[in-house]
């Protein structure tokens, strides 16, 4: 195994797909979710996007991170136009076609169509969730920061409606998203299924890690 550090200048001088491919692949796993959105003209838009992160659970808020506006962005004008949006779990049945919502479709064609999805409309949210999805989430947009940085545009929406089979909640809360065959992104086009490793208990400054089970993440008993 060769192990390498690459340095700023390094990564400057990469070609710009290689730089975005290594630079997007760091980050480690992400979600991936198809957000849906509605223009003012009533036609549907669905993109894959795989930068929603947890910003509070109360209220109940997500972030999502959007590309620059300096092209036009369907999603993000959407979004603004409307105050609303959906973000819908690609499974494992729709990876191919969850993906190939990013091709540069007409802004007068609903990517539901050429892709053979189906809308599904709500009476909480004016923007369409995606039927063949197993956990939707309605969202309502609270803030919108443009981040000098790099003038990307960080959303941030409250959860206001969650659609999902009531078996996959647990007493505590916890939603097993493995059941619903929900898929994590790595770079810019790697879908993996994933493997629970376990679940442990509130953490305290006193237990012996050592004696942690990786399955069930309880205490084994001294042997």
């Amino acid at each position: 195994m060769t192990i390498k550090a690459f340095n700023a200048s390094d990564i400057e001088n990469m070609p710009q797909r290689v730089r975005a491919n290594f630079i997007n692949s760091l980050s480690g796993f992400k979600s991936g979710n198809l957000i849906g959105t509605t223009d003012k003209h009533g036609i549907d838009n669905l993109a894959v996007v795989s930068s929603v992160f947890h910003v509070g659970a109360h209220p109940p808020l997500l972030g999502m991170i959007m590309r620059p506006h300096s092209v036009p962005r369907d999603t993000l004008q959407n979004i603004k136009d409307s105050g609303e949006y959906t973000i819908n779990h690609i499974c494992t049945d729709l990876v191919e076609k969850a993906h190939h919502t990013s091709a540069r479709f007409d802004s007068d064609v609903s990517e539901f169509e050429p892709l053979g999805l189906s809308p599904q409309m709500s009476e909480q949210v004016k923007a369409p969730y995606v039927l063949e999805a197993q956990i939707k989430l309605g969202m309502q947009v609270q803030d919108i920061q443009v981040l000098a940085i790099n003038q990307t545009e960080l959303v941030i929406g409250q959860v206001v409606e969650v659609i999902l089979n009531e078996t996959w909640v647990s007493q505590d809360g916890y939603v097993d998203i493995e059941s619903a065959q929900s898929v994590a992104v790595s770079g810019l086009d790697s879908y993996h299924t994933t493997s629970r490793l376990g679940r442990f208990s509130y953490a305290k400054p006193n237990e012996n890690l050592h004696h942690l089970d990786i399955k069930t993440g309880k205490a084994r008993e001294n042997s």
